[in-house]
């Protein structure tokens, strides 16, 4: 069964941290463009950022520069996004996934994915 899992979510203060997790099982993610999306209530989804098979290339949405990075470990086929600094306007749902041969701006830009996990829960508050 192709999968895709994410872990890490929670509730942090505002300039706190969180890595979020995506473990893959059922494909290996090397021969994909990965990425990290996000919903919050009442707006449309969001590619946050994402990161090309080999590495090359990645896309961060300008709200989040500086602040969070994306890295895959193919060992261990899973993808993480370290998120730093974070505000309340980070709080969403963040799921991971993933396309094949897409480039990372189709794939966060205009959303192109063929799977997709199920979400793990942001909330950044005092």
């Amino acid at each position: 069964q192709l999968q895709l899992v994410e872990s890490g979510g929670g509730l942090v203060q505002p300039g706190g941290s969180l890595r979020l997790s995506c473990a893959a099982s059922g494909f290996n993610l090397d021969y994909y463009t990965i990425g990290w999306f996000r919903r919050a209530p009442g707006k449309e989804r969001e590619g946050v950022s994402c990161i090309s098979r080999s590495d090359d290339s990645i896309y961060y949405v300008d709200s989040v520069k500086g602040r969070f990075t994306i890295s895959r470990d193919n060992a261990k086929n899973t993808v993480y996004l370290q998120m730093n600094s974070l505000k309340p306007e980070d709080t969403a749902v963040y799921y991971c996934a993933a396309v094949a041969r897409r480039s990372v701006q189709a794939m966060c830009i205009i959303g192109w994915t063929d799977y997709r996990g199920q979400g793990t829960q942001v909330t950044v508050s005092s």
